[in-house]
């Protein structure tokens, strides 16, 4: 008996000096990354995660070999998610209240995290959707991105928010696009580009052993929802909407390039030192479609709300994270995590050195919960607010479309209260029968939105007309003083 005992106290001595071990190792060891980033795709837009009528094979797979981050937060919309990404901080207050009218523009003050991973030496790739300012000293190329891809505005088409004009035509292929400092004209379906073009480069970086930051951030399954035939035919054979099969198309097309990308740093060796992961930008939209005539509701993982909302359904999303031989296979880590905890987790696997002058983080490094899932991870309060008030009425909505979460707790809109360990789908409202939980919500609420409101620098600027636009502008003078080349991605 004491044999066993003193041999089971010895496996638990092990098992803990591993993780410090692991620990030790992970901590500066200067992976690559590569983060891989949807486009209004929800929860419950992946067969992982149980959606019955999309197929997802290739993340299915890539799930069970991750590690899930199960409460995962981001944003209810595209550019603060982006922002709060690459600032590690709310994205109120790098400016950004807004998806359009000049107020989706990262504050010029915010230290980027691929500046932060330039400073450490690695190199650093953008492909898809920026979202962040489409003037020259907003676009990534000056905030720390070496090589540049991407479309403008919010989206591909948005030609009156200011993507480039051609793209109001064809939407989705063949698009223009801004390649480093040259705009160019491409050919295929955008996701397939980007992820051509983010494999090129990937692995151009992988021959010369440099380590690399690979942002492929898509624009789909953003409206309008069109992808290619081949993707499209098999929903619309089964008799649903054109809508629906545009979305879960365009899904399954992203489903398969993902998988092409894993096959190709499966061949090329990289990844033993390579972290992949796979998160979308906020949660779902065109919740409800057709089939064979009737409406239908898409499945949603029994989550509230949608893109837009201050609910769940606006802002947890998955997050599959992947290190072979490092991060465990198959495990959840259940601890409330967000998109500002990448950019500190990135400065401790990269060894970065911040400058005195970088903003302070509101993220946490996620390092602890990957060496050991179930270690102490405080509680904390997690701040939402949709945005999108008109011009000029911010004080008027600074109780409309906001949440606060903790580890057990979302508060909504300064009055409904819900308890998400119990009540996930939000069904019930407990406030009436918890004051005390709302009064300190409240007040973290109220100190939040104060500490917000000197750094919303956008607010009450001018609407840009289409042709006033930067990327027009620049457009229609590359037109006429070069023209427009063409260019694809070099072969793999």
């Amino acid at each position: 008996m004491k044999l066993s005992i003193g041999l089971s106290v010895g496996i638990l001595l092990t098992l803990v000096c591993s993780h410090v071990a692991e620990a030790q190792t992970i901590k500066g060891s200067r992976p690559n990354i590569v983060l891989v980033m949807t486009d209004d795709q929800g929860m419950g837009d992946l067969s992982c995660m149980g959606n019955e009528v999309v197929r997802t094979p290739h993340i299915d797979r890539f799930y069970e070999q991750s590690t899930r981050f199960t409460d995962f937060q981001v944003s209810p919309t595209c550019a603060p998610t982006r922002a709060a990404l690459m600032s590690g901080r709310a994205p109120f207050k790098n400016g950004v209240t807004h998806t359009i009218l000049q107020r989706e523009r990262m504050a010029l003050s915010t230290f980027t995290m691929p500046q932060a991973l330039q400073n450490a030496g690695y190199k650093t790739g953008i492909f898809g959707k920026w979202h962040l300012g489409d003037e020259d000293e907003y676009l990534p190329g000056s905030r720390g991105f070496d090589e540049v891809l991407i479309h403008g505005s919010g989206g591909i088409g948005q030609v009156s928010l200011g993507d480039f004009p051609p793209n109001k035509e064809n939407v989705y292929f063949d698009n223009v696009l801004l390649h480093n400092d040259t705009i160019v004209k491409t050919q295929g379906f955008c996701t397939d580009l980007f992820f051509q073009s983010g494999l090129a480069w990937i692995k151009d970086q992988h021959e010369s052993g440099k380590p690399y930051f690979a942002y492929i951030a898509l624009n789909a399954p953003h409206a309008p929802l069109v992808a290619p035939e081949k993707y499209t035919k098999r929903f619309l054979d089964l008799g649903w909407d054109k809508g629906t099969a545009g979305r879960y198309g365009m899904i399954e097309n992203i489903d398969d390039n993902f998988g092409r990308l894993m096959e190709k740093l499966n061949q090329w060796d990289a990844l033993d030192n390579t972290l992949v992961i796979f998160m979308t930008d906020n949660g779902a939209t065109h919740m409800s479609g057709t089939l064979n005539g009737e409406r239908v509701r898409h499945f949603n993982a029994n989550l509230k709300g949608g893109k837009n909302s201050p609910n769940e359904g606006g802002s947890h999303v998955p997050a599959f994270w992947y290190w072979k031989g490092v991060l465990g296979e198959g495990v959840d880590i259940d601890a409330l995590t967000a998109h500002i905890d990448l950019y500190p987790t990135f400065c401790d696997l990269a060894g970065v050195a911040l400058p005195d002058n970088a903003q302070a983080f509101d993220g946490r490094s996620l390092l602890p919960l990957l060496k050991n899932p179930e270690a102490v991870w405080p509680d904390r309060e997690l701040f939402f607010h949709c945005g999108r008030w008109p011009k000029g009425k911010r004080d008027d909505f600074k109780f409309q479309k906001c949440a606060v979460r903790t580890d057990r707790w979302r508060f909504v809109n300064n009055k409904q209260l819900y308890d998400i360990s119990a009540d996930p789908g939000e069904t019930t409202d407990v406030a009436e029968a918890n004051p005390e939980v709302v009064a300190t919500l409240r007040e973290a609420y109220d100190r939040w939105w104060a500490s917000s409101l000197p750094l919303m620098v956008n607010e009450d600027l001018p609407r840009v007309s289409p042709n006033d636009q930067p990327l027009a502008i620049r457009y229609r003078k590359q037109l006429e003083e070069n023209g427009l080349p063409a260019w694809t991605p070099d072969e793999l």
